[in-house]
């Protein structure tokens, strides 16, 4: 008998997209009676499909931990979907041994009208479990949910807090062999967060199959022991844990362009002119996305009309968080290594070790100056789209809400 848990293959999902000849504007009840003869004989409407997957073949074993890594509009959800059998495939096939429990996005698999209690049974027997089975975990489950009080209410009145909350205690508690998570968690405050990963870590331990969507790296190095990469649709990469998340930052562009050739928004003398920005990790890669906890070297691509052999040189960029306020300033003054030669086409490099600024956006201006003179000055030059990474290497970090940065320290307890 074999011993995976989900074997795929060619799987695949289409949906059709429909495109109207008509300017897409707000008609009136009037002009829509009006063209109707028009558009019933006349109509050059169009359609065309759309794959939100495409020939996606993998296998899982029983046990195994796997993160489903990708952008949004990747296919990852899409294919979660079709695993718990709640949307049909296009074509292709998916075989799944064992029972399956799914979170995926808030409302799923839940009954409006019926009350937390009768949700939770209502699930245990779609699970395939016993009624003595599901009294066994009631109580572990409406604890760990926190919403005591409201077990007998409609879900239909719970806040989107409560509801998930509940939805993922049923997941979690009602011992399914296969565990389907989507980033639905992230519907959740940061204490619920933490303890949901806690939960996940034991439901890994008890040797159940766990697929894991997450924009949360550090979560998916922490529970999971293999990594499957999607990309417009398709399997990009899989292998383990660390190889993924690597081929993720290295191959799929998450930033803005740092083409900066063309901008006219520049100011400075322009005899030293930046054309382009790279980020690289420390094997000297380059990479598309940054992660928490590596270690960055950025190169700020030149070309000018004078060649120095040294020249003091003030070059900077300083760090906006999402709502524009400064967070920091790297420029090479304050670490005294001004003196740089200035060749026909070269880069200076800065080097981040440890890169300690939690997921986000960030926008970055970009300075030079040579011998005083100002040559190359732009606002918002590039931007890093950073995700959580393991900065620890302990799995854990505290919510995203805790703040921007993250720092090195330690902990020792003495006797006073």
């Amino acid at each position: 008998m074999s011993d995976f848990a989900i074997h795929t293959e060619k799987l695949s999902k289409a949906y059709k997209i429909h495109h109207s000849a008509e300017k897409a504007r707000y008609k009136t009840i009037q002009e829509s009676i009006l063209s109707l003869p028009k558009r019933v004989f006349a109509s050059k409407d169009t359609s065309e499909l759309f794959w939100a997957l495409k020939d996606i073949s993998f296998e899982i074993m029983q046990g195994e931990r796997v993160g489903i890594i990708g952008r949004n509009g990747a296919g990852k959800s899409t294919l979660l979907k079709l695993l718990s059998k709640i949307t049909e495939p296009t074509s292709g096939e998916a075989i799944i041994l064992g029972r399956v429990a799914s979170l995926l996005e808030v409302g799923t698999g839940f009954h409006p009208e019926l009350s937390g209690r009768e949700n939770i049974f209502m699930n245990g027997a779609i699970l395939g479990m016993t009624r003595s089975e599901i009294k066994a975990k009631f109580d572990e489950i409406v604890a760990f949910a926190e919403v005591e009080k409201f077990i007998d209410t409609p879900v239909k009145r719970y806040s989107s807090g409560m509801y998930v909350r509940l939805a993922f205690a049923v997941a979690a508690h009602l011992e399914p062999e296969i565990l389907l998570v989507d980033e639905v968690l992230a519907v959740g405050d940061s204490e619920f967060q933490k303890k949901c990963l806690g939960k996940m870590g034991e439901v890994t331990q008890s040797g159940r199959t766990i697929l894991f969507v997450s924009h949360n790296m550090a979560a998916i190095q922490q529970l999971c022991n293999r990594g499957i990469v999607l990309h417009e649709g398709k399997v990009s990469f899989i292998g383990d844990t660390q190889a993924a998340v690597s081929y993720y930052a290295q191959n799929v562009k998450t930033y803005e362009s740092a083409d900066l050739a063309g901008r006219k928004d520049r100011k400075g003398a322009q005899w030293l002119r930046f054309y382009r920005i790279a980020f690289l990790d420390s094997a000297d890669n380059e990479i598309s996305q940054v992660l928490s906890g590596q270690d960055l070297n950025l190169r700020f691509y030149y070309k000018s009309d004078r060649i120095i052999n040294s020249a003091t040189v003030n070059i900077a960029f300083n760090v906006r968080g999402p709502f524009g306020n400064y967070l920091t300033n790297l420029n090479n003054q304050d670490v005294a290594q001004t003196q740089m030669q200035i060749c026909k086409e070269g880069y200076f490099e800065c080097l981040w070790p440890h890169f300690n600024l939690r997921s986000g956006s960030y926008s970055c201006a970009l300075f030079c100056s040579v011998n005083g003179e100002i040559v190359d000055w732009l606002q918002s030059a590039f931007s890093l789209l950073v995700e959580d990474g393991d900065y620890f290497k302990t799995g854990k970090l505290t919510g995203r809400d805790q703040g921007d940065f993250l720092v090195d320290y330690k902990w020792t307890s003495h006797d006073a």
